[in-house]
């Protein structure tokens, strides 16, 4: 995955409070998972049968993180991240260029509902913050808050995923996470985020992140060749057949088949709320083939 060494990140899309506290007004609005929930919540989603998405509404979910978030302090993202060339060098540089990338193809497709794209930014904490949805702890992985349109993000999970997960990582794994959060804020732009909900292989829930798994591949199809607003050129230069498959892989290692296996021993589909290994695979792998919002519809 290489990013246009001259191109001008916009680093104001994203907002750094790593360090920061976590506060104490619960909110409204819908928390929802990235289907890379952390370890903790998605061991006691799938033993005992609690939504992830519920967690975080009341300043409940498990015990402060230790999500690692290190690298560049709060504050320096603007300073740091400046082009495409510090997106290939550093990791934080590299989720700025992700998120202008997602945001400028989506606001340039539009929703699936037709309606004009929102940009929301991404905010990048450490161990614990205060939502629009209510506190979340990096217990919770990375997730959508539709209350106050951000995605959250500790970039100590990215070791999580590859650590307690196995996925493979690499920087196009990171971009899957991603762009799959920033496929509920379309949900939520086009209103289809409030058919999610309860358990089960054919659950609203199940096929609600299936469909941002399907956005993902929407938007990986697009990336190379999606116009940057400033420069007019693609700011993602190069996706490598081995990116693909490692976007595909971190898909896999987050169904819902592999982690029950792995952490409770047995495959329960009742209780399943993101779906198993081959439907994420097959959804992400449906919208990058395509490159279609259309082919997204699972649901129907």
């Amino acid at each position: 995955m290489e990013f246009d060494d001259d191109a001008a990140l916009d680093t104001s899309e994203v907002q750094d409070n790593r360090g920061g506290a976590l506060g104490g007004i619960p909110g409204g609005g819908k928390t929802v998972g990235g289907g890379v929930v952390g370890l903790l919540v998605l061991v006691v989603s799938v033993v005992f049968g609690v939504d992830p998405g519920l967690f975080g509404s009341d300043g409940t979910a498990g015990s402060p993180g230790t999500g690692g978030g290190a690298g560049t302090s709060a504050g320096d993202l603007a300073a740091d991240c400046r082009t495409g060339a510090d997106a290939n060098r550093k990791e934080e540089c590299r989720i700025v260029a992700v998120v202008d990338s997602v945001q400028a193809f989506w606001k340039q497709t539009e929703t699936a509902a037709g309606k004009s794209y929102e940009q929301a930014p991404t905010f990048l904490f450490t161990s614990s913050v205060n939502t629009g949805c209510g506190n979340a702890t990096s217990d919770v992985g990375p997730f959508y808050c539709s209350a106050d349109d951000k995605v959250y993000l500790d970039l100590g999970f990215f070791n999580d995923l590859s650590s307690k997960f196995g996925a493979k990582g690499g920087p196009f794994a990171e971009a899957y996470v991603i762009a799959h959060e920033y496929g509920h804020h379309i949900q939520d732009l086009s209103g289809t985020i409030s058919r999610g909900g309860g358990q089960g292989r054919n659950s609203g829930s199940v096929k609600l992140e299936l469909q941002a798994d399907c956005y993902a591949g929407v938007w990986a199809h697009h990336a190379t060749t999606t116009p940057d607003p400033k420069s007019g050129k693609p700011l993602i230069t190069e996706l490598t057949r081995d990116d693909i498959n490692r976007g595909l892989d971190a898909a896999a290692a987050v169904g819902d088949d592999r982690i029950q296996q792995r952490y409770q021993g047995k495959v329960t589909p009742d209780t399943w709320t993101h779906g198993s290994a081959s439907q994420r695979r097959q959804w992400f792998s449906t919208g990058y083939s395509s490159g279609s919002v259309t082919r997204c519809n699972t649901f129907g």
